[in-house]
């Protein structure tokens, strides 16, 4: 190991769980700063998001991964193969559970997959009573992980002692990225996920599923960010009324980009995507 390097620890832990329990903004909460979409809608999270954290002569990769849940797509099966993915290859595995929601088949399908080396993080408690915590943490001890964390991404509560304990079990190693970095994401690919997550606020429950965006077009300060949907109603849903929803989604995304940048959206219908490779490989899922 370089001189540089004497005494410096790294690794990387993968975040995993069932579908809404946090993960993501866990995320966020761990690098200090928003590294990934945050959306109460399942498997708003499609590919493995890494943030990272380099403080202390230490450095976490973070692998946020989309939620583990039964399939009932293409897409479905190609989510739940990124997450486990994630796992494979890390030095420690986090599973996110929520304080508030009994412990489900998804809970028990990913605590009994995990290593027992693995931390169970119990987030969302600033939504449960401590008594109802303590019953959720005995629950939960049937599973004899490493340790137990109660956090709240949302308030911050217990996040800094979970970060400190992630750290401490990084070995010795390298920094893999820059100190200054947050994520491994590219600007493109922010871009796209800053509209995805605005269109996830406005049309709610009526399709987020069935919405994918790719940055398409770059040139000096112009930006072309295509919105797919599987059918020509969902287009409209998308547009709105006078293409409201659109007018707002650019708005209020322009405010992430740098000052003086166009964003020109475009919403294309490319029926039953979810289940066509072609469109899966060109989405990155």
């Amino acid at each position: 190991m370089s001189q540089e390097w004497e005494d410096f620890s790294s690794g990387f832990a993968a975040v995993l769980g069932r579908p809404n329990v946090g993960k993501s903004a866990l995320v966020n909460a761990l690098v200090g700063t928003k590294v990934t979409i945050v959306s109460d809608k399942p498997n708003t999270t499609r590919t493995q998001v890494r943030g990272i954290i380099t403080e202390d002569r230490c450095q976490v990769v973070l692998v946020d991964t989309p939620g583990i849940h039964r399939p009932r797509s293409p897409m479905g099966a190609r989510l739940n193969e990124t997450a486990t993915e994630a796992a494979s290859d890390v030095d420690l595995v986090l599973v996110v559970v929520d304080a508030a929601s009994a412990t489900g088949p998804g809970d028990k399908r990913v605590l009994d997959s995990t290593p027992a080396e693995s931390f169970v993080v119990v987030n969302k408690i600033d939504r449960v009573s401590p008594a109802a915590l303590l019953k959720r943490l005995e629950e939960l001890a049937a599973w004899n992980k490493a340790a137990y964390f109660p956090v709240s991404a949302r308030t911050g509560e217990g996040v800094a002692e979970l970060r400190r304990e992630i750290m401490a079990l990084m070995p010795p190693g390298p920094a893999y990225y820059p100190a200054a970095m947050r994520a491994d994401t590219t600007e493109t690919e922010w871009i796209a996920e800053l509209v995805r997550e605005e269109l996830l606020a406005i049309v709610r429950d009526e399709l987020p599923h069935s919405i994918a965006t790719a940055v398409t077009e770059v040139e000096e300060r112009y930006v072309r960010c295509e919105i797919f949907v599987e059918r020509d109603s969902q287009k409209a849903i998308v547009l709105g009324r006078h293409g409201e929803n659109l007018k707002r989604v650019g708005t209020i995304v322009r405010q992430s980009l740098p000052k003086g940048y166009y964003l020109d959206l475009v919403v294309k219908v490319a029926k039953d995507w979810q289940s066509q490779a072609r469109y899966l490989d060109q989405f990155g899922i």
